[in-house]
């Protein structure tokens, strides 16, 4: 779990943060821009992931997919709200599309694995898609019949495709982190490599490493 990997000052202040309220997210993009959103295992990773895409103006660590209003890491973390660690991209589609930004969500976890990526184990941690629209829906299903039929994965994709729902930023602590926090155990062992594996394989356009 993310938490075994955390220093114990962190871990104080995570805990300290946990009681604060956090604000739900607008997803209304800024005009000639869009917004896509994603979860795939831990924010902090997945956050890292995008922000090298080229085209892409931000990504925003948050909760979504639940049902409870305003939860807090700590509510998540749990696995009883409903909720999984989730980001928001906000990006340029004359830059990049949204058939790419998926293709960015599937080679840059393993969605095979219920409930679990890496060492994070929790629905929080769970993988899904979310669409905006029929056509979004219609890009995510033509992406998992493409990678079963070449079988790029040993195992069934178990990627949720839902509707997007509710988006709650998460709190401030969280975003950039892998930025911010180069050094910390967990970054150093699962967000780093899992960013890695990714450039390694991934064949669209990325921006000066990060």
């Amino acid at each position: 779990m993310k938490m075994k990997f955390l220093s114990f000052a962190i871990v104080l202040f995570a805990i300290s943060s946990c009681s604060a309220q956090t604000e739900k997210l607008s997803l209304t993009p800024k005009k000639g821009k869009a917004v896509a959103v994603f979860a795939s295992g831990c924010f902090w990773c997945t956050e890292h992931v995008f922000e090298a895409v080229v085209g892409v103006d931000e990504a925003v660590s948050g909760y979504s997919g639940g049902t409870t209003k305003n939860p807090s890491y700590e509510s998540v973390g749990s696995n009883k709200t409903g909720h999984a660690e989730a980001i928001a991209v906000f990006y340029d589609p004359k830059m990049v599309s949204y058939k790419e930004l998926v293709a960015v969500f599937f080679a840059s976890q393993d969605p095979t694995t219920p409930n679990q990526q890496g060492p994070d184990k929790g629905s929080s941690y769970r993988s899904i898609a979310f669409y905006k629209n029929a056509a979004e829906k219609s890009i995510i299903e033509d992406k998992i019949k493409e990678l079963t039929a070449k079988k790029v994965f040993a195992k069934p994709i178990v990627t949720e495709v839902k509707p997007v729902s509710d988006f709650y930023k998460a709190e401030s602590y969280h975003q950039d982190y892998v930025k911010k926090n180069p050094n910390q155990p967990y970054v150093k062992g699962v967000s780093v490599p899992r960013y890695n594996k990714f450039i390694k394989t991934y064949k669209g356009k990325l921006k000066p490493k990060l």
